[in-house]
């Protein structure tokens, strides 16, 4: 069989714990299935990152609807479907509760009388507001703050909120309604086999300005903005041909996560840029949004370009020990509410990361390489020369050429990067490393960030620079494995601790060296044995943490559990050394992976072997969707398509080493330059079709970035 990549239905997210996650934007909410936020929980409707409804509970005739199902929509639309029994027993209405998220909600309101008589009957929806902040809801330490007061206004009723000069409030409007203290009221009388019908408007606004609504009455739902960006992203997203159902769905449901991460920056709403992860990521993130839009730039480049234009927009321009911000330094967090534990006080961006600064550098070099928005790229070259002005002025601290951490803050991250927890960077014997750390991972993206400001150079003609940047490149690689790599042990040290000891614990992270090439080839083959061994790869992934080590656990964070996304880098890192069984192995396991998860890969999952249980253990507070997770399969997808564009160079490398147990594959509408092509792969051979350039298709792997150089001197 075959099918499209676009025609799998889409949905909103429904845990296993009965919870339902929309999501619009930087705007989601979350209830039970029943379509009410329970009181006392992490539930909500959430906007620009505080909880602007904490309370939302319908009733009829006093009586509570008995729940029926939750109908499919797009990540910002579902139905609550319930049921009312009336007097007697017998089931007459039905109630259907149609809710849709953007800039507030909107939620139609249908209560059809099934029975042969007219009902008479009060409708209740009861509302309440806290204003709470995000972390706040999410960590279960809500306090009453600020001055809250409500205010029934005929058919409205307005909630607002005032703590200092911050003002925040709600409005929550439907005609025939009847505004209490609390609540809106219906009278209704409902006819025998007809319906009543009410729209809710919840309409929010910030510092007293009122905020347009995204889906307003007499507007047909399709063409409202959120609808007309999906259909628009579907349109525009590559299709793919497959027998095998499982990978279909996959990489299906990978768009439509991406799709629904999404965000759109007010200040300039032709920028879109991916969030982190729903619900309580619903933000931009340095790292993860450039790590995400890196993987997904197959599927669509604009990603990419909006969340570097973004990030440049917010780079760092002083020293502020409070947000850890830096002159050239890319952003580890951006946040809207009142209240970011991060920054304490010192605004609404947090800068403490070590990686998210050559990332920046990295992506912009992996844009130019597909070939489009050439002119913007160039635009953001400025921001970039910041960026590695950064890595040598702040970045490294101690001038021994690598970049390390160490939080300016007690209330900072004490870790920095992607393994971000408290306890996520140890040594063998399970001490924790003390700062400052010069991680392996981050000098990896430091060393492709020279290569790729080194190529910049050379096709601006600078041929000065390009020397300069890919001697320092070459510098920083002969050190690296001289001072990383443990013989002994046959791998790369996690990093090095503030007395410049190598952190021995055996890691996922070096598999990240290998994607950049960092690693010497001599060394290549014992990396990959080690991320293939017992201890690491547990027949669906890689764990962060072998089974040898001390802090092993494989239900931790980052102590042994099992990354999506660092798997897709670790199977693209062993492809490009030309570990091909290797790289197919991980990229499977992932994808059976995605299979037992019903196609949507979760942020992460326990990290134990295969053999153990027959399917991947969820991990129980990760994050679903999650951008870097819902693009790892379209990164893999890649990297077993060997498919590499190097527009400039007027060359796309393309080499496919498809697993046969897949069967055929055929993408459509893949963007290269100003092409859109289709690339097919499997037993009956490979092919490139759509090239519109004068682009030649060379039918080998691409080399690493710093083979290639006319010039020489990488």
């Amino acid at each position: 069989m075959s099918d499209d990549l676009d025609l799998v239905e889409d949905e909103p997210a429904v845990h296993a714990t009965g919870v339902v996650t929309l999501v619009e934007g930087s705007t989601f909410c979350i209830t039970g299935r029943s379509g009410d936020v329970a009181a006392d929980s992490p539930q909500g409707l959430f906007f620009r990152d505080t909880r602007i409804l904490s309370g939302w509970r319908l009733r009829i005739g006093g009586e509570t609807p008995q729940v029926l199902s939750v109908l499919p929509g797009a990540p910002y639309r579902t139905t609550f479907l319930s049921r009312v029994a009336a007097q007697g027993g017998s089931t007459d209405l039905l109630l259907e509760r149609t809710r849709l998220v953007g800039e507030g909600m909107r939620e139609d309101l249908r209560v059809r009388n099934l029975g042969g008589v007219p009902i008479s009957t009060t409708v209740t929806l009861e509302v309440a507001a806290d204003f709470a902040d995000l972390f706040a809801v999410k960590e279960n330490r809500v306090e009453a703050r600020g001055e809250v007061w409500t205010a029934p206004e005929g058919d409205a009723l307005a909630v607002g909120f005032r703590d200092g000069e911050a003002r925040r409030g709600v409005r929550v409007h439907a005609a025939g309604a009847l505004a209490q203290r609390d609540r809106l009221e219906f009278a209704v009388t409902v006819p025998a086999r007809g319906e009543w019908r009410t729209t809710v408007l919840v309409s929010p606004s910030v510092d007293g300005e009122d905020v347009t609504t995204t889906f307003p009455v007499g507007v047909p739902l399709e063409e409202a903005s959120p609808a007309v960006r999906l259909r628009a992203w579907r349109a525009g997203s590559p299709t793919v041909e497959s027998e095998d159902p499982d990978l279909l769905r996959t990489l299906a449901q990978s768009l439509e996560d991406l799709g629904a991460l999404r965000i759109f920056d007010p200040a300039q709403p032709s920028t879109v840029a991916v969030a982190a992860g729903a619900p309580w990521f619903m933000a931009l993130f340095g790292r993860d949004s450039l790590l995400s839009s890196y993987m997904a730039i197959a599927l669509d480049q604009s990603l990419a370009l909006g969340t570097l234009q973004a990030l440049a927009r917010r780079q760092g321009a002083g020293v502020d020990d409070r947000t850890e911000e830096e002159p050239g330094r890319i952003l580890h967090e951006t946040r809207l509410g009142l209240d970011f534990p991060l920054s304490h006080g010192g605004g609404s961006v947090y800068y403490g990361t070590a990686d998210a600064t050559p990332l920046f550098v990295v992506l912009l070099g992996e844009l130019r390489r597909w070939g489009l928005a050439a002119a913007e790229v160039e635009g953001l070259l400025p921001n970039a020369d910041r960026a590695l002005d950064w890595v040598e002025n702040y970045g490294d601290r101690d001038g021994d050429g690598f970049v390390e951490y160490q939080r300016r803050s007690e209330k900072g991250l004490r870790n920095q990067g992607w393994k971000d927890s408290w306890d996520g960077i140890n040594f063998a014997d399970g001490t924790l490393a003390e700062t400052p750390i010069a991680l392996c991972e981050v000098q990896a993206y430091v060393y492709s960030a020279y290569v790729t400001r080194s190529h910049f150079a050379h096709a601006k003609g600078d041929l000065a620079g390009a020397a300069r940047w890919g001697r320092k490149a070459g510098e920083l690689k002969e050190a690296f494995n001289e001072q990383f790599w443990l013989p002994e042990q046959g791998w790369f040290a996690v990093g090095l601790d503030r007395d410049k000891r190598p952190i021995d614990a055996l890691a996922s992270n070096m598999g990240h060296c290998l994607w950049t090439g960092l690693v010497d080839r001599d060394k290549a083959q014992r990396v990959a044995e080690k991320l293939m061994s017992p201890e690491m790869f547990t027949g669906w992934g890689v764990r962060t943490l072998a089974s040898t080590m001390a802090r092993y656990n494989p239900m931790s964070y980052h102590n042994g559990s099992v990354w999506p996304h660092d798997n897709a880098i670790v199977a693209t890192g062993l492809m490009r050394y030309g570990f091909v069984e290797q790289a197919q192995r991980v990229a499977s396991g992932i994808l059976d992976a995605a299979a037992v998860f019903g196609g949507s890969l979760p942020e992460l999952f326990c990290g134990f072997d295969r053999h153990e249980y027959p399917m991947p253990i969820p991990y129980p507070t990760s994050c679903s969707p999650q951008a870097w997770a819902a693009a790892a399969p379209v990164q893999l997808l890649r990297a077993l398509l060997r498919v590499d564009p190097w527009v400039p160079r007027h060359e796309v490398f393309f080499a496919p080493a498809w697993p046969e147990r897949y069967g055929p594959i055929r993408v459509h509408n893949l963007p290269i330059g100003n092409s859109r092509v289709t690339i097919s792969a499997g037993p009956d051979g490979a092919g490139l079709h759509g090239l519109t350039d004068r682009i030649e298709v060379i039918h080998s792997p691409r080399p690493p970035v710093t083979e290639i150089h006319p010039a020489g001197g990488l």
